[in-house]
């Protein structure tokens, strides 16, 4: 064989592989999918870095369906959560201080649904796999307007390592996890007006 067509041989050889490679690697929707269904009650450590650029720490707590809590360490005094189908942000540096927003309304919803399908259409608008880990963007396919979020997943086993939800402004605020560790947690931990009272 000529030189130059075993090159393109070889080349075109290193291709498929490196594509059937990734292929291999990129996990599917329905696993992630049953990933995410199969964690109850969990939490780990976070690294948020905020839409301006500012960085903050804290811990997150799940109970799925439909619960979270992220705790803020200090020098922040922020507590957000939700429960009860709303999201809710305490500002403990002003006593009694409290915004609310409808859960169904934040990208967050995706993963704390009481069953995750990504494969539903029009929820997943990107899918892909980076070398190291499967990107998901997904949406809320009945209300796009709300935003977006995208998950990184390592595999081998599947673990959900970072999120970055974009909102209905374009904001972008990433989230990323220190290891996502399933435990038994207590309801109370996700009880917002207890927190609220604590402020009062």
């Amino acid at each position: 064989m000529p030189k130059h067509l075993l090159t393109a041989a070889l080349t075109a050889s290193l291709v498929v592989f490196s594509a059937s490679s990734a292929m291999a690697d990129k996990l599917s929707l329905n696993a992630i999918s049953n990933y995410l269904n199969g964690i109850k009650t969990a939490d780990s450590p976070f690294t948020q870095i905020n839409a301006d650029g500012t960085i903050s720490t804290g811990t997150i707590s799940l109970s799925r369906p439909g619960r979270a809590r992220f705790d803020y360490n200090p020098p922040e005094k922020a507590l957000v959560m939700a429960n009860n189908g709303t999201v809710v942000i305490l500002d403990r540096k002003i006593n009694g201080t409290a915004e609310t927003y409808p859960l169904n309304q934040t990208p967050l919803s995706i993963i704390l649904a009481a069953n995750v399908n990504l494969a539903q259409a029009n929820m997943v608008t990107a899918h892909g796999y980076d070398g190291t880990a499967t990107i998901v963007t997904a949406q809320d396919p009945r209300n796009p307007e709300y935003g977006s979020i995208q998950l990184k997943f390592t595999d081998s086993p599947t673990e959900l390592r970072q999120w970055i939800i974009t909102d209905s402004g374009g904001s972008q605020t990433t989230v990323i996890l220190g290891g996502l560790e399933k435990k038994s947690l207590p309801r109370s931990l996700f009880n917002i007006r207890d927190e609220i009272d604590k402020l009062n």
